[in-house]
């Protein structure tokens, strides 16, 4: 099957030309392992400057390691997270909050990914009962599994919700850059400013080659932290090439820029959608996802000209993603294949 382009996911993009430039730049001699060197050092200042002086960032590999861990870190075997019922810890990581942490997960059904103090009321009961799993954690994800963006306001309410009842309050950043550029506000303005407790920071989806972070904004799990990364698998010993990715991303805002440009394609290629014989655009567009319902008999013949997935098969819903790299012509091209009523035939395609 060959495809004109690709709106599955930011994660088959390649990576942008000044993260590579940035690698190759620290890839020069010898340098103390496993964060002891000076541009892991000088990396974790600059995420400091960006998130707020409580900002205390370690370099983990990937995004379910960064969850994983930095939940690990919060939690006992006895306690439960509260979250959507689409986020990815509960849909896309394959149980492995439930295998290595041991906790449970209670998910909330919402209408567009997105939890509110009002949604999460209900499942925060049985407290000190020892018959029900304790509730401990509140984690959202910034932008959501949808597309959908939370405002500085809506964090700070969720966040003091949180902590009015003893709970914390972790936020899955995988695509956390994308939010800030829709919001356009600075990144300590969705996270310390707003009151979160720990973050998992995605630049992978961004223009990395693959490196997230794992950041408190409490001093308790921050000491434990170096022994749940290394036990969580998650250490890297030539920290320096992950940390050159970051630094990267987080010169002169590349991050705010990369991400910009996902988003406005998106918001391009909803726009030409729009109206499209058969076409029903799902979810608000805030971020650099595109939710759509389509006939399922135009959904195979479409996949076979450009790759994205089947989101809810049961009702044709699709997602199209866009990245730091689409341009205008690839969602012009993928918009005209929409509006040209050419498909015919087939049924849906699969794919989450």
């Amino acid at each position: 099957m060959s495809h004109s382009g690709s709106f599955a996911s930011d994660n088959t993009a390649g990576a942008h030309p000044d993260v590579l430039a940035a690698m190759a730049r620290v890839n020069t001699g010898h340098a103390p392992a496993y964060g002891y060197d000076e541009h892991t050092e000088r990396t974790r200042l600059l995420l400091r400057r960006a998130l707020g002086e409580s900002a205390q960032p370690f370099f983990v590999f990937g995004g379910t390691g960064a969850n994983v861990t930095a939940l690990d870190a919060v939690l006992l075997p006895q306690d439960c997270i509260i979250t959507a019922a689409t986020a990815h810890i509960q849909v896309d990581e394959c149980g492995a909050p439930e295998r290595h942490i041991g906790c449970k997960l209670l998910p909330v059904e919402t209408p567009d990914g997105k939890l509110t103090p009002a949604l999460v009321g209900p499942h925060i009961k049985g407290v000190g009962f020892e018959h029900h799993a304790q509730p401990r954690v509140i984690s959202i994800s910034q932008s959501t599994e949808y597309g959908t963006v939370y405002t500085p306001e809506e964090v700070e309410a969720l966040s003091e919700f949180a902590h009015s009842r003893r709970l914390l309050l972790h936020v899955d950043g995988a695509r956390i850059a994308n939010a800030a550029a829709s919001l356009n506000v600075p990144l300590k303005a969705i996270t310390s400013d707003a009151g979160i407790d720990l973050l998992s920071l995605g630049i992978t989806k961004n223009g990395a080659v693959g490196a997230e972070a794992v950041v408190f904004f409490r001093e308790e799990p921050a000491k434990r932290f170096k022994y749940v990364r290394k036990q969580g698998m998650q250490l890297p010993s030539k920290m320096r090439f992950v940390a050159a990715q970051f630094e990267a991303l987080f010169t002169d805002d590349l991050w705010r820029r990369n991400a910009a440009h996902a988003n406005a394609m998106a918001r391009r290629l909803a726009e030409g959608v729009r109206g499209a014989p058969g076409v029903t655009i799902t979810q608000q567009v805030e971020a650099n996802a595109v939710f759509a319902t389509l006939p399922k008999n135009r959904i195979a013949p479409l996949q076979e000209k450009f790759f994205f997935y089947v989101w809810d098969e049961a009702t044709s819903e699709v997602r199209w993603m866009t990245s730091w790299d689409t341009s205008p012509e690839e969602v012009d091209a993928f918009v005209a294949e929409v509006g040209s009523g050419k498909w015919g035939g087939g049924g849906g395609g699969g794919g989450n």
